[in-house]
């Protein structure tokens, strides 16, 4: 009876150790997930960005195979500014940059001109589903000039774009979402001054704004192809209802960024834009050289 008593005892104070045991891992694991969840999606105000500066070289003397000597800057900012709770997502993202090369025996040209705000607001509905309000602004910092005429074709705010509208976005991370808005409104503004000949941007002979009400769809995709190698795409397409509905605008973009150690990258940059409305055919800009990055 004494040993059948020991060995009752003996097997819980056993099964309580277990217990104790397994509780505190449990516990310890949700507390490290927790922790994990946190981390992944903090709440409250996220802020992040990359000051980045591009230098490209091509020197050529008495080089029999021919060549153009040429230089070449860039400077870019990329900052992000993010909002989250339980039931809100508000992502605002900034982009400027502007470049600069110099072909020999040739006057200065622009490599880049880009100022963009976005702004995507949404409100939990069910799984990665959120109803959604966007806003886009886009314009460039300096003038542009006919290579042909000479000629200035535009300037700071002219041409300037505005989209925005409600919809509803799915997004399963800050690298991962799409926006759908089917009642976007469009307004581009351009100074009178470049209409005075003729269409500008879209914006016809004699006038300084366009309006236009279609349907937007806005994607964004990030992911890492390697170690140190990040790949970032962009992608915004618009139809008019107003106006021939079937041609697309399409702006894509994409950033690859082969990091080399904290602040040394090779930056490839390639961005192709088809409006009709402002050129009959795809604009295209690409961009590469070595970087100096800066985060803060």
């Amino acid at each position: 009876m004494k040993k059948i008593l020991l060995s009752a005892v003996f097997l819980f104070a056993v099964n309580g150790v277990f217990a104790q045991v397994n509780e505190k891992e449990l516990l310890k694991k949700n507390e490290e997930a927790e922790a994990k969840l946190k981390e992944e999606k903090p709440m409250g105000w996220t802020k992040k960005g990359m000051f980045t500066v591009l230098a490209n070289q091509a020197s050529f003397n008495n080089w029999l195979a021919g060549g153009q000597s040429s230089i070449s800057g860039n400077i870019g900012i990329n900052y992000d500014f993010n909002y989250k709770s339980e039931q809100w997502n508000w992502d605002n993202k900034i982009i400027a940059a502007y470049g600069l090369t110099k072909l020999k025996d040739q006057d200065l040209q622009k490599s880049d001109d880009r100022l963009v705000f976005n702004s995507l607001a949404g409100k939990k509905a069910g799984g990665y589903w959120f109803y959604s309000l966007f806003f886009n602004f886009q314009t460039q910092f300096d003038s542009g000039f006919d290579l042909t005429s000479g000629s200035k074709t535009s300037h700071f705010f002219s041409p300037a774009y505005f989209q925005f509208g409600p919809g509803m976005m799915w997004k399963k991370s800050d690298n991962l979402k799409v926006n759908i808005a089917p009642a976007t409104s469009k307004l581009i503004l351009v100074h009178s001054h470049f209409t005075d000949l003729g269409p500008s941007f879209g914006v016809e002979q004699g006038k300084s704004s366009r309006f236009e009400f279609g349907a937007a769809i806005n994607g964004y995709y990030k992911f890492n192809l390697m170690e140190n190698v990040s790949v970032e795409n962009i992608l915004n397409l618009y139809s008019n209802y107003i106006e021939d509905p079937q041609n697309v605008d399409i702006d894509y973009t994409l950033n690859i960024v082969m990091k080399i150690n904290k602040y040394l990258s090779t930056n490839f940059a390639f961005q192709t834009i088809y409006d009709d409305n402002a050129f009959a055919g795809f604009q295209t800009r690409q961009v590469i050289g070595v970087g100096v990055n800066y985060g803060f």
